[in-house]
């Protein structure tokens, strides 16, 4: 009876994430941190391949590294901030806007794209910060951009940016 549990909770989960929007493996982080994000992918476009996957990088998270993918490129898009950061005691006026991995991922598969990046002291605790992602395909994309309105469930939305809470940090003791 347990090993019949155990194996519908793991199939479970496993269909929720083939089904699932590009989400991030984490969803909470401290605030003023340094954060890895994981964006998961899930399905392709329909039954077609993912082909690049593009991730907006929100204002306020700098310092931003793409992990390499194996039979993927990436491209790092580097642009203005809206402000002057302190990084560790250096200035910073610019940095990555968006990553761009260019590959192949078959509409069977899923996959992980991974960065890290310093969630800047600007960005409050309590609030939610959001990465729109878009997945190309050959003949079409999914746009995971759409950002609530104030009090709005992001469940709601038909493409939903995958969102990252800032949460109070922990102090070990």
């Amino acid at each position: 009876m347990l090993k019949t549990l155990v194996l519908t909770s793991v199939l479970a989960a496993a269909a929720s994430v083939a089904s699932a929007h590009a989400t991030l493996e984490k969803q909470e982080a401290p605030a003023s941190s340094t954060y890895k994000g994981v964006m998961r992918i899930g399905h392709g476009c329909g039954t077609e391949p993912t082909l690049k996957v593009r991730i907006q990088i929100p204002e306020g998270v700098i310092a931003v590294k793409p992990m390499p993918k194996p039979g993927w490129t990436v491209e790092i898009v580097k642009g203005a901030y809206a402000k002057t950061y302190d990084y560790y005691g250096t200035p910073m006026t610019e940095g990555v806007k968006e990553l761009v991995w260019t590959g192949e991922l078959s509409n069977d598969h899923y996959d992980e794209f991974t960065f890290r990046g310093k969630l800047t002291e600007d960005l409050a605790v309590g609030s939610t910060v959001y990465f729109p992602t878009v997945q190309e395909c050959a003949n079409g994309a999914e746009r995971w951009i759409e950002i609530p309105a104030e009090g709005q469930n992001p469940d709601d939305l038909e493409g939903p940016a995958p969102g990252l809470k800032l949460i109070e940090a922990t102090h070990a003791h």
